[in-house]
């Protein structure tokens, strides 16, 4: 059971880890690390962190668990400032939406240390952020993928996956490379259309009278665009391989109920918006999971 926890990023993914480990009981003190002093210091006020450390020996080196929680852009250069000063019990995990990038850089910047790096991805978020949006039962009754390293220590693994079972989420274990395809299709897709749709928007002369007759249809399509920024910058950037292919497969679809409209074949958009229907409600009761 850790004892002492790191969080490196106190937002909504972070700060909520960490007041969740705290309800368990499996933190007896929670260190906070991040850019903003600001947001550090709202963290400590809130009661998610027990008190603001550093990237140095004093803050790392007698910690039992640390986790990553800053956008996955940021990850190598932390990572890279983290490694002189980690001790060799220390087990790492993170919480990045892309897996291939943070083991590539688990490779090339915490090299004696990658026995004990068990990377993750918690399928929960918001689209509101910072540490103000944390919440102790964030992850209640969610997936959490871990990616383990083939030179990752059994120990670590389960320490790692105790540590989100705490959190209430169901743990489930995914190679890197799969588990970015995946998301590509069922997460980093819908935000860039959804980032997209609202910018459209945005961009034209009588965008007010859009924004002022949409109504539930466009809330629920368009929740995911008031994500964070920088966040889903990365996350797309991180996974572009996958991404494009998502997005290439996407437009072929587009282009078929393009065809449908042109031609007024009533039927095919029929025939497709039947399948969708059936399979998003199969989804939606938990008969796909």
């Amino acid at each position: 059971m850790p004892g002492k926890v790191v969080v490196c990023g106190v937002g909504l993914i972070g700060g909520s880890f960490a007041l969740a480990l705290k309800r368990a009981g499996f933190a007896s003190q929670v260190v906070g690390i991040g850019r903003s002093r600001a947001t550090l210091e709202e963290a400590l006020r809130l009661g998610i962190i027990d008190r603001v450390g550093a990237c140095d020996g004093a803050t790392l080196g007698d910690a039992d668990l640390v986790l990553l929680a800053t956008p996955v852009g940021q990850m190598p250069a932390l990572m890279q400032a983290m490694a002189p000063h980690l001790g060799p019990q220390v087990v790492l995990t993170d919480g990045g939406s892309t897996k291939g990038d943070v083991v590539a850089a688990v490779y090339r910047h915490l090299p004696g240390h990658r026995a004990r790096f068990v990377p993750a991805h918690p399928i929960a978020g918001a689209e509101n952020s910072g540490a103000a949006a944390a919440r102790a039962d964030l992850y209640a009754e969610r997936k959490v993928v871990l990616t383990p390293l083939p030179e990752n220590d059994a120990d670590a693994v389960e320490r790692v996956r105790a540590a989100w079972a705490a959190c209430g989420a169901s743990v489930h274990e995914m190679a890197p490379s799969r588990h970015d395809q995946v998301f590509a299709a069922v997460s980093h897709l819908p935000h860039l259309l959804s980032f997209a749709l609202v910018h459209d928007l945005a961009q034209r002369e009588n965008r007010e009278e859009f924004f002022r007759f949409a109504a539930s249809g466009f809330r629920d399509f368009t929740r995911i665009a008031a994500s964070h920024p920088e966040m889903w910058r990365d996350i797309c950037i991180a996974n572009k391989s996958a991404l494009l292919g998502e997005l290439e497969q996407y437009q072929r679809q587009l282009e078929e109920l393009r065809q449908a409209l042109l031609a007024g074949d009533a039927p095919a958009l029929e025939a497709v918006f039947a399948e969708a229907r059936t399979v998003r409600r199969a989804w939606a009761e938990g008969k796909l999971d």
